[in-house]
């Protein structure tokens, strides 16, 4: 695609503003300094503070930024051409933006920036998977009648996976399995005999002997390297939360609800990534999947990116593309296309220019409900404990993430994960069991909670158990 020519109907720049100057809104912040077709004067964060110092980080002038806590003072920098810092968005929703990008990563704090911006009349891109997972749909359909594009960002996995699964399938690839790597290398040094992932490493002398997996040794080699490496996190929130997002807008879901996160070598992927009947590890076609790039410490990353593994029905042309350097199985059976990315802001204003000037969406069009986020407990819940949140992985402590059938909220339903975050529980819930809405008090979700009854009002037939 000539992206000079996709957006040649763009003729003034998107102004956009983005909630959250963390990692991705900062990334955003500093991209967006150099895009021809796009601007982002405005930003929001629990501190205007924490905003000024992360636009002074990116090159931004002090004397241009100025902090508005009141509508009226943001309209008068506006008009003078400040970059404006906040602490509230309400405080600058009503200024002349085309679009607000939700990155805080807040499950509550996402809803209800997004319902700001849809009834301030602006486009939304959600970065905030925590709040999408959960009400990603609803949000999409609001938007839709509020004409108004609700997106998910170039720069993130799930985006840019609904991107690669819609061009193969454009294109007429049989897709046997699509997914994307966890987030952190498995880096295996063969001199010292150590894993390291994220910082941390372990002594896996072990691992020398699994480095190599036979044609039809996929589930045991598998097996080995998963408890060799057993110190290591090997299913871990985001990720099933990422494939969540991508689920609902493709339709494809998880070949387990806790998924087989295999620890691979990236030419593996495709003998392995395929249906058990070709020596792999699945039980069907047409799946979802994150894997662990298993690498030496010479050797490239996967970087988080994302791939799809597709059937070879034309053996000559796979022949060819084989010799070329492209990820062939062995009998060339299937074959691995990927990219290798995701560069979190730096990309996003595809998305961002897409959905405000074109009004197109980088997701489905009309994205519905396929799985919900829920958690399996590790050990014994008594009544009362709170679900904590927390750590960069926001996750909850003494809980599995599954990926189910999406369902309307229900006593008995398994409640989502963003959605019992940081509350209390009202009744036990045992060891191995599967957290329910019944299970838990809801207090302080009010917008994310009013979001998923209106999302479930939308999609499911109410006349099923949804009681509150």
């Amino acid at each position: 695609m000539n992206f000079h020519n996709y957006f040649s109907g763009v003729t003034q720049p998107v102004q956009s503003c983005v909630v959250g100057s963390g990692g991705f809104g900062r990334s955003f912040l500093a991209q967006s300094l150099r895009v021809p077709l796009m601007q982002c004067r405005v930003a929001v964060d629990l501190d205007a503070a924490i905003v000024v110092q992360a636009m002074r980080d990116v090159g931004i002038p002090a004397d241009r930024i100025r902090i508005c806590e009141t509508p009226e003072s943001a309209r008068s920098a506006w008009e003078e051409g400040c970059y404006i810092a906040s602490s509230n968005l309400a405080h600058v929703a009503g200024l002349p933006l085309d679009i607000v990008l939700e990155a805080t990563g807040s499950p509550e704090a996402g809803a209800r920036h997004a319902k700001i911006a849809l009834d301030a009349g602006l486009h939304l891109a959600m970065v905030s998977k925590e709040a999408d997972s959960v009400i990603g749909p609803g949000l999409a359909h609001l938007g839709r009648a509020r004409d108004r594009v609700v997106t998910p960002v170039d720069g993130d996995q799930p985006s840019l996976l609904i991107g690669l699964i819609t061009w193969a399938e454009s294109l007429g690839f049989e897709i046997i399995c699509a997914g994307k790597a966890s987030e952190y290398d498995f880096v295996f040094d063969p001199a010292s005999g150590s894993l390291t992932s994220n910082g941390v490493t372990i002594a896996a002398p072990e691992l020398e002997a699994y480095w190599t997996m036979e044609p039809g040794r996929a589930q045991a080699v598998v097996a080995a390297r998963s408890r060799v490496a057993d110190q290591l996190p090997q299913r871990t929130v985001p990720d099933f939360c990422e494939m969540l997002v991508a689920a609902n807008s493709t339709g494809f879901g998880p070949d387990l609800p806790d998924m087989h996160a295999p620890i691979l070598r990236t030419a593996e992927i495709p003998e392995t990534l395929r249906p058990r009947a070709e020596g792999g590890l699945l039980h069907r076609d047409g799946v979802l999947e994150v894997f662990h790039c298993l690498r030496k410490p010479d050797e490239i990353s996967f970087a988080g990116g994302v791939f799809v593994v597709v059937r070879c029905h034309d053996q000559p042309s796979w022949e060819l593309l084989a010799g070329k350097g492209h990820v062939v199985s062995a009998d060339r059976k299937t074959a691995l296309i990927f990219l290798s990315r995701h560069l979190l802001g730096l990309e996003a204003a595809t998305s961002i220019i897409e959905a405000a000037g074109l009004g197109v969406s980088s997701g489905a069009v009309q994205p519905r409900p396929v799985l919900d986020l829920v958690a399996r407990t590790t050990r014994d819940f008594p009544a009362g404990t709170v679900l904590t949140m927390g750590g960069h992985h926001h996750s909850i402590d003494d809980v599995t993430p599954m990926l189910v059938k999406a369902a309307p909220l229900g006593d008995r339903t398994p409640v989502p994960f963003y959605l019992m975050a940081n509350q209390r529980l009202r009744r036990d819930v045992k060891c191995g069991e599967v957290i329910c809405y019944g299970d838990v008090e809801i207090e302080s979700a009010a917008t994310l909670l009013e979001m998923r009854k209106y999302q479930d009002s939308v999609f499911f037939d109410q006349s099923e158990d949804s009681s509150s």
